[in-house]
């Protein structure tokens, strides 16, 4: 019999580097909410990949930035916590961006940690090639990475070989998870995550980092469907009009497509109901950190 090996990879990085994209990819399925705004990603995340004998367990974490409220500071936290006792620490980069402060800040702040590095340059369809080799001379500068990768996640470019060599590098163990789950998320949790998804792709400007989404009640039905009841929080009643639109549709809309998406990841008929809430500070209220799975931070 093969032996078995599971490990752990903490996916950090700046916000909208494509960790969580990264992470669906290599898991073969969506565990994470992907959207094209930064700092989508809130609470760490846990998906489960399996390549051959090896359980490889990618840390998800919030993109780490310069925090200005208590919400910012405890998505920091989260993702720090989310590197500790990693077997691999692997640091992702925009390929297309350049190398600011922001970057460098991260790669200065992880160069002394003990666990192996490994530099993911990504989008790699889409940034300039010589661009992509400064980018990674500048950083292996900085840390010494035991290993660079050119990747694109949204296309697969890289990554068959990427996943080949983490699983190599997996330590010898037993599994941590069954073979068919593919998160540690509950759910719950994850009912709240896709409605938040739609928040962020169907709303402008400020207003999806203004809100918050708690899933109030989850309960499956005789008939082997689930009924999900969610809150979503705002701040001000001006932002509720928005989410709810003019007559109600942007809730429909948001439903909708929230539906549509559980009922595909949970294999099961949803029924989502929704409710708009004016909570104002709602994120220096310690409960709904619990609810979002953040720590409370002083």
């Amino acid at each position: 019999m093969t032996e078995q090996r599971c490990g752990l990879v903490a996916v950090v990085g700046a916000p909208n580097a494509g960790k969580s994209t990264l992470v669906n990819a290599l898991v073969g399925q969506k565990v994470a909410i992907v959207s094209p705004k930064a700092q989508t990603t809130r609470a760490k995340l846990l998906g489960v990949a399996i390549e051959g004998d090896a359980q490889i367990l990618l840390v998800d974490t919030p993109g780490i930035f310069e925090p200005k409220r208590r919400l910012d500071r405890a998505m920091v936290a989260a993702a720090w916590e989310g590197a500790e006792g990693a077997d691999i620490l692997a640091l992702v980069v925009d390929g297309k961006g350049g190398i600011g402060p922001k970057i460098h800040a991260i790669a200065e702040s992880i160069a002394h940690r003990p666990e192996p590095k490994h530099l993911i340059l990504n989008k790699v369809d889409i940034a300039d090639k010589a661009r992509l080799l400064t980018h990674a001379e500048k950083l292996n500068e900085v840390v010494k990475f035991d290993e660079t990768w050119f990747i694109s996640a949204q296309t697969g470019d890289g990554l068959p070989q990427l996943k080949t060599r983490l699983a190599s590098l997996m330590p010898e163990g037993p599994w941590h998870y069954p073979e068919d789950q593919v998160s540690d998320a509950t759910e719950r949790a994850l009912a709240a995550e896709v409605t938040r998804e739609q928040l962020y792709l169907q709303l402008h400007a400020e207003l999806p980092y203004a809100s918050a989404v708690e899933t109030e009640a989850y309960k499956e039905r005789e008939d082997g469907s689930v009924e999900i009841h969610q809150q979503i929080l705002v701040e001000r009643p001006t932002q509720r009009a928005i989410v709810l639109g003019k007559n109600g549709v942007r809730i429909k809309e948001i439903g909708a497509r929230s539906r549509a998406q559980l009922s595909e990841l949970l294999g099961q008929k949803v029924h989502l109901y929704l409710h708009v809430k004016v909570k104002p500070g709602w994120d220096e209220d310690r409960s709904v950190y619990k609810d979002i799975g953040l720590d409370w931070v002083e």
